[in-house]
């Protein structure tokens, strides 16, 4: 759950062994985004402005503009990428699967609606189609308007915008892919995202629409040394009830204040070498990484000693009956509505920029 609050910067109890404190009369009063990441464990960082909010019949949304991360995309109260560190989500989520196929044309992303993922995979000279399928049209429309990094991917003509239920339009298709990708919301309870990773979706309608050869790869949600058994361990778990080659993988991505896990997966055994990432990512790819080469996902696939251990003690599988979700829930939006208006930060109509002094 995130909330946007705003304080005086100092607590309001009688300050250190019960003194006050005369000498921060010259306080400037400071706007946080803050969320709850475990039960007794909050992440909050500094604004400078909250650039836009709103809501779909789906979910709210909020754009803001953070001091340490630069704008940031807030769904359902839950941080989806930062403007400083999206790259390394996104190029982790992206290129693995892509450097790994032999000549990835045909591509289909369940979300994504922000546009990163699509921006990311239309840089591979390979790619002559992407379906980006999204249930939300105003998510859609509003990271158009207002994710400026991401316009140049909108407009390419390989990028066809499905608005749909992602389970529903690959059940009703005919198209096989070379890649599908599961840049979808984290499975919280109350969101409407954990049906799309389960053993049954995986199995009758994903794998289906994978063309030989195919790999699918999915965000799998926290994957730190403590985070991981949420629902990433059980998510390589599952996968591997489906395909015969599996993959998990991690990255730390400083917004999140955790690492983050990914798990790809496919019938054909994935085989290259750091070296051989690199000569692909020189052949294929139009401009140069910030995050990923061959060494770095060699890193990023050798986990940690407890979290391989972990893994490989994982029983659970993931379906709609035995659900297992990360921290938080999918609807706050009155909540923080009404703490905005609380703080004075929404005196207008929602969708106007409101400076934090």
């Amino acid at each position: 759950m995130g909330d946007i609050s705003c304080s005086n910067g100092i607590s309001s109890g009688n300050g250190v062994n019960g003194k006050s404190h005369s000498s921060l009369n010259g306080y400037r009063k400071s706007c946080w985004y803050e969320e709850e990441i475990e039960e007794n464990l909050r992440w909050c960082f500094a604004l400078n402005s909250i650039l836009h909010t709103g809501a779909s019949q789906y979910q709210d949304i909020a754009l803001l503009d953070t001091k340490p991360f630069g704008k940031a995309l807030v769904i359902d109260g839950k941080l989806q990428s930062a403007e400083v560190d999206e790259f390394i989500y996104h190029e982790s989520l992206v290129h693995p699967a892509f450097l790994h196929h032999s000549s990835p044309k045909t591509v289909f992303i369940m979300g994504g609606g922000e546009g990163s993922t699509a921006r990311e995979i239309l840089r591979h000279k390979t790619v002559e189609k992407v379906v980006m399928c999204d249930i939300d049209e105003e998510v859609v429309e509003f990271c158009k308007a207002y994710l400026v990094v991401n316009r140049e991917a909108f407009c390419d003509p390989r990028l066809e915008v499905i608005i749909n239920d992602a389970r529903a339009e690959l059940e009703n298709g005919k198209e096989c892919y070379d890649v599908i990708i599961g840049d979808l919301a984290d499975p919280i309870e109350g969101g409407p995202c954990y049906k799309l990773y389960t053993k049954s979706f995986y199995e009758h309608t994903v794998k289906p629409r994978l063309n030989q050869g195919g790999i699918f790869i999915t965000q799998a949600g926290p994957a730190g040394i403590f985070s991981h058994t949420e629902v990433f361990s059980c998510i390589y778990n599952t996968l591997r009830q489906v395909f015969k080659y599996v993959v998990p993988y991690s990255a730390h991505i400083p917004s999140y204040a955790d690492t983050w896990g990914w798990v790809m997966a496919s019938d054909s055994p994935f085989m290259l070498s750091a070296d051989e990432l690199d000569t692909r990512i020189k052949q294929r790819i139009t401009g140069e990484n910030r995050y990923l080469d061959g060494k770095t996902f060699s890193s990023a696939s050798t986990l940690s000693k407890a979290v391989r251990k972990s893994l490989d003690n994982e029983t659970h599988v993931y379906t709609e009956g035995t659900a297992r979700f990360i921290y938080g829930h999918g609807s706050v939006h009155q909540q923080n509505q009404a703490k905005l208006i609380r703080n004075g930060l929404m005196e207008g109509a929602p969708g106007q920029e409101h400076k934090v002094n």
